[in-house]
């Protein structure tokens, strides 16, 4: 194959590192990473397979006892117990060292594994949940990864199938130190690349026959509103659909439809020039038929009768279809704008070569297929197993519109990281199916901002638009901010972008990776971190009638946190329900957390690097932030091309300090204006900043919210400059107004004014804590009306 089709491995282990018998091989890529294989051959695989492409690994500490029984290894991490013989439950079996269990701690081969999950192939046809496959992370201590019958990687850059009849296996045995065996996984199977930066705005998507003037129009429209796009989705209308049925359905199609886009180019030039990418969804499966304009090129070229019409068959199993199919199906598309390609295999796992997912076959070759050029490479399609994440975007198949589907949505997206899988793409507010609900869509949209990638999507029904003016007024309102929120969080997301890609952490962390001993972390399936900054619980069940706020469990843990969009302060170290209205829901920053956003939230302005930050500070403790930088678009930061900015606040000194920027300085704009906002401050904080620009004392343009009780410093300076704000720590609120708050939330609520006063007046007549809270138990109130009362009290 073409060299763009040959991948870098190393898939030799050390020598050093393995235990040879005549019919087995057992390799320690670390003291927690074995490798078991059995050939009845004795003849090894030491080549890259489709999941594994590295074990080049340093040298392993353990060492070896011989027996009369087999052997015995030892290493920090594990045991392993072999009789030398063919693989069985009774003759080999491995233990994980330390106190993880009483039971459950020894795995022998051929048992199930009882991890925390990975994820599924898709959520196509699912209304809820649906049975997830597995990860390399468990309470247990450990998992397994069977790559027995993955195919192996040729250096021409095609694939052939593994030998029948063996055992390869990978035991993940790490403990709790979910951390490192995620980071090993990593090493062992390939990075997670970086995403371009338009990937990480707003997606629009819909089934529906558009035409080049009404697509327009509906952009313009977007504009006038001020919500913001970065991605164009073309659904399977962009081609030609209504064919003579002795060419099939039109389901898989590569001609454009020149009735709806009479010019493609310039089409997609439009969309160029509003800073917007595309991608074109096709169903390869098909083939090619007799009607398509480049059918004659592709008969020729596969050796096909062109001139009786005879269907060039898609065989994903042949390298000749697979450069065939790029070059004169795809290639022409690109030259004419498309950026990149929606995949929508959805016939299943099977093709001429047994073994051989044609899934995989299309996520490999059309992820190296779009770095050809030299653009930083993306595809867009379902998951084909381990070692899927090498090729992001995900796409998680048509969602039913229903509170059950956005309810495991993001237990579903959490789990994934547990195999690497970073990057999926759902439907948000649901595809098909399920019903209207214009709460379920407002809840959907808040989620889709603190989702690996916020893509909008919804069936051609003419009912089933996801534009927000079509859904009351509220909805609407929410639904076009968390649009704009989502581009405000560019700058923070594309930091955490390079931190999956350097550091081996996807964006969406599971909170037990940061609290493993602690129970509670295993208990809030919906929760999780949102990079290192942000801890997010979405609320996916409706608001209590009366009360007009949902019921959301949270998990705190020790330390002080700060919701981001109420400004509620809340002591750490419990399980407790938090109340949300419709216009929020429960994201998290930890004291001393640094949060990095920007007001450029234009598309032409998001896939640029701004020229403006707006910088969120959490006071009450230390914390630190590494703004990353880089071109964008192209592969450069794999050789570190990148420009760094560290911010740091110390709580001590209540000071705010951006260092100047590091590295390829051509990259960023040369000047740059700083939002600085200190959150939770009091009205005295404005009176008393003082702000220093490399050394010299500065005046800034000074404000302060009284309603959101955050002070705002405004501070223009070059972006190698040092700037420093000093104000004073007496200046921090460090405790909620329960009055105006419990005010604010009954005076929305819809229940008997007789029993609001009721609750209001004990609240005001000064009372300790936990007297009040007892005083409002006697009141015998509704669970809910109490439990949201208590929220603001207990915080």
């Amino acid at each position: 194959m073409q060299e763009i089709y040959r991948v870098e491995t190393s898939p030799l282990a050390l020598a050093d590192n393995m235990i040879t018998g005549d019919k087995y091989r057992i390799t320690f890529l670390t003291d927690a990473l074995v490798r078991l294989e059995y050939s009845e051959d004795g003849i090894f695989e030491d080549r890259p397979t489709q999941i594994v492409f590295y074990r080049d690994f340093p040298k392993a500490d353990y060492h070896i006892i011989r027996t009369d029984d087999g052997i015995e290894v030892h290493t920090k991490s594990i045991h392993l117990i072999y009789n030398e013989k063919e693989f069985s439950a009774s003759g080999l079996s491995i233990q994980v060292k330390g106190n993880l269990s009483a039971y459950h701690s020894i795995w022998h081969y051929g048992e199930d594994i009882h991890d925390l999950r990975g994820t599924a192939r898709t959520l196509d046809d699912v209304n809820g949940a649906t049975e997830l496959g597995h990860g390399v992370i468990s309470r247990f201590g450990y998992s397994l990864i069977d790559d027995s019958r993955s195919q192996i990687v040729l250096d021409d850059g095609w694939i052939e199938p593994r030998k029948k009849g063996i055992s390869d296996l990978y035991f993940f045995g790490y403990g709790h130190d979910y951390k490192r065996a995620l980071s090993d996984f990593y090493k062992l199977c390939g990075k997670t690349p970086m995403l371009p930066r338009f990937a990480l705005g707003n997606w629009w998507s819909r089934f529906y026959k558009y035409t080049e003037d009404s697509y327009m129009e509906l952009m313009d429209k977007f504009d006038e509103k001020n919500i913001p796009f970065t991605v164009a989705v073309i659904d399977m209308d962009w081609h030609v659909v209504d064919v003579d049925p002795k060419y099939g359905s039109g389901w898989t199609g590569y001609t454009w439809n020149r009735d709806l886009f009479p010019d493609p180019k310039r089409f997609l030039g439009k969309l160029h020039d509003r800073g917007m990418h595309t991608t074109l969804n096709v169903h390869p499966a098909d083939g090619v038929q007799g009607c398509e304009e480049m059918y004659v090129d592709m008969a020729k070229e596969m050796g096909v009768d062109y001139k009786n019409d005879d269907p060039v068959i898609c065989d994903p199993a042949s390298p000749k279809f697979m450069e065939a199919y790029f070059k004169y199906l795809h290639h022409p598309r690109e030259e004419e704008g498309v950026d990149f390609w929606w995949i929508d295999w959805q016939q299943g796992g099977n093709c001429k070569v047994e073994g051989l997912d044609p899934l995989w076959i299309f996520n490999h070759y059309h992820f190296l297929d779009s770095k050809r050029n030299g653009k930083r490479p993306m595809t867009f399609s379902r998951y084909a197993g381990p070692g899927s994440h090498r090729y992001p975007v995900g796409f998680s198949g048509d969602t039913h519109i229903t509170w059950d589907s956005l309810d495991f949505q993001p237990y579903f997206t959490t789990t994934a990281t547990n195999i690497g899988y970073g990057w999926w793409s759902h439907d948000i507010g649901g595809h098909m199916l399920g019903y209207k609900d214009d709460e379920l869509e407002a809840r959907w949209t808040q989620y889709g901002v603190f989702s690996p990638i916020m893509r909008m999507h919804s069936s051609c029904s003419e009912f089933n638009g996801k534009e927000p003016w079509r859904f009351n007024k509220e909805t609407e309102v929410v639904m076009e901010e968390a649009l704009r929120e989502r581009h405000r969080l560019i700058p923070y997301l594309y930091t955490m972008n390079h931190r999956s890609y350097a550091e081996n952490m996807p964006l969406i962390e599971p909170v037990y990776y940061e609290y493993p001993e602690t129970d509670e972390a295993y208990k809030v399936k919906n929760q999780f971190f949102f990079g290192d900054r942000l801890m997010v619980v979405p609320v996916t069940t409706p608001r209590i009638k009366g009360i007009n706020v949902a019921k959301t469990a949270v998990w705190l843990p020790d330390g002080i946190w700060y919701d981001i969009y109420t400004g509620m302060r809340y002591e750490g170290g419990r399980l407790m329900d938090v109340y949300r209205g419709i216009d929020s829901i429960p994201v998290f920053a930890k004291a001393g957390a640094i949060l990095v956003c920007t007001d450029e939230i234009s598309a032409k302005e998001a896939i640029s690097n701004p020229k403006s930050l707006d910088i969120k500070v959490f006071p009450e403790a230390d914390g630190a932030f590494a703004l990353y930088e880089d071109d964008n678009e192209t592969c450069d930061y794999e050789k570190g091309k990148c420009v760094i900015t560290n911010m740091k606040y110390s709580s001590s000194e209540d000071s705010f300090v951006i260092e100047p920027a590091a590295g390829d300085l051509s990259l960023i704009p040369e000047s740059r204006t700083y939002i600085v906002e200190f959150c939770n401050r009091t009205k005295e904080s404005a009176s008393d900043v003082k702000v220093n620009i490399d050394g010299k004392d500065v005046c800034a343009q000074i404000s302060y919210d009284n309603n959101a009780e955050k002070l705002c410093v405004t501070v223009n300076a070059k972006t190698t400059s040092h700037i420093c704000i000093t104000i004073s720590d007496a200046t921090v609120v460090k405790k909620n107004n329960i009055e105006k708050r419990c005010f604010d939330f009954l005076n929305q609520a819809e229940i008997d004014f007789v029993q609001k006063d009721a609750i209001y007046n004990k609240i005001t007549a000064g009372k300790k804590k936990h007297i009040l809270l007892s005083e409002l138990k006697a009141m015998e109130l509704d669970e809910d009306l109490y439990g949201a009362v208590a929220e603001i009290i207990t915080a």
